[in-house]
């Protein structure tokens, strides 16, 4: 799932010094979509390593 997160992170990058401000911004939204879930993740996992 990072490596995911990366991946759209660069596309998002690239697209935007490029000028392509649609693809830029759908591929920020997927980025931040995937950040959140990555965080939940684990921290879910923390939890249960401490329990």
């Amino acid at each position: 799932m990072l490596e995911w997160m990366v991946i759209f992170l660069i596309i998002a990058l690239i697209a935007g010094a490029l000028g392509f401000s649609g693809i830029a911004g759908a591929a920020t939204g997927i980025v931040r979509i995937l950040f959140v879930v990555f965080l939940i993740l684990f921290v879910i996992s923390l939890i249960q390593r401490i329990l």
